[in-house]
C-alpha cells in the first residue's frame, strides 16, 4: 500500500468514526439549543436584564449539558454490561447444556426455512465454534447487538455538542455585554438560533435518513414551541410577582 493509499485509508477511518457519533452530536445539539433558547425566552418574557440572562443561560448550558452527557454515558455503559452479562450466561449454557442449546439453534434455523440435511449442516457449522455459537444465540435468540461505541466518547460528544449548539442563543447577549450590539437582542438571538436549528435539522435528516425539509421543520417547530411556552411562563410569572 503506497503512502497516498494509507493516507486515504486513515481519512476514511476517521470519517467513519466521526459518522458513528453523529447521532449523539445531533441529539445533544438539539437538546442544547432548545433548552438554552427556552431559558433565554423565559428570561426575556420576564423582562430580566441581559446580565441575568447570561448567568441563567450559562448555568443551564453547563449543568444540563453535563447531566445529559452523564446520562448518555451511563445508559451506554449499562447496555454494554447487560450484553456482557447475558453473553456470559450463554457461554455457561453452551458449556453445561450443549444439547439443549444445540436444539435451540436447530429450532431457530428451522423457523427460517432450513430443513433436513441442510439444516443439520447449518447447525453443525454454527455449533462447531463456541464463539460463533454464542454470538448466534445472542443475535437470534435474545435479539441483542453488541454496542461498539465507547460510552466515554458518547458522553463527550453529547456534552461538546450541547455546549456548541446551545451557546448560539446566548452569543448575541455575550457580545452585547462585552462590546455592545446594535439592534434587538432577542430578535437576533431568535434568527441565529433558527439558523442553528436548520443546520442541526440537516444533520438529523442525514442520521435518520429522512427528508431534509421534514427534519428541519420538526426541529424548528420544537424549538419555537419550547421558546413560546417558556416566554409566556416568564411573562406571566413576572406579572404575577411584580403585581
Amino acid at each position: 500500500m503506497n503512502p497516498n493509499e494509507i493516507e486515504l485509508h486513515r481519512g476514511n477511518s476517521l470519517l467513519a468514526k466521526t459518522q458513528d457519533y453523529l447521532g449523539e452530536f445531533v441529539y445533544g445539539g438539539i437538546d442544547g439549543c432548545v433548552t438554552t433558547f427556552a431559558v433565554v425566552s423565559g428570561a426575556v418574557g420576564a423582562q430580566l436584564d441581559s446580565s441575568v440572562i447570561i448567568i441563567l443561560g450559562f448555568a443551564n448550558l453547563f449543568a444540563d449539558g453535563f447531566a445529559m452527557s452523564i446520562g448518555a454515558y451511563l445508559s451506554t455503559k449499562s447496555e454494554i454490561e447487560n450484553y456482557k452479562k447475558h453473553k456470559d450466561i450463554e457461554y455457561w449454557e453452551v458449556d453445561h447444556m450443549p444439547e439443549k442449546e444445540k436444539e435451540e439453534i436447530r429450532e431457530i434455523y428451522a423457523a427460517k426455512g432450513f430443513k433436513g440435511e441442510l439444516l443439520e449442516q447449518v447447525v453443525d457449522q454454527i455449533t462447531s465454534d463456541k464463539d460463533r455459537w454464542v454470538d448466534t444465540m445472542m443475535k437470534e435468540e435474545l435479539e441483542m447487538a453488541k454496542e461498539s461505541k465507547s460510552p466515554f466518547r458518547i458522553g463527550l460528544v453529547t456534552f461538546v455538542s450541547f455546549l456548541l449548539i446551545g451557546f448560539i442563543p446566548l452569543g448575541v447577549y455575550v457580545v452585547d455585554y462585552t462590546i455592545g450590539f446594535p439592534g434587538s437582542l432577542f430578535l437576533w438571538a431568535s434568527i441565529l438560533t433558527s439558523v442553528g436549528f436548520v443546520l442541526i435539522g440537516i444533520m438529523k435528516a442525514y442520521v435518520t435518513q429522512t427528508k431534509f425539509l421534514r427534519a428541519i421543520l420538526e426541529t424548528l417547530i420544537l424549538g419555537a414551541l419550547a421558546a413560546l411556552v417558556s416566554y409566556y411562563v416568564g411573562f406571566f410569572l413576572e406579572q404575577w410577582i411584580a403585581g
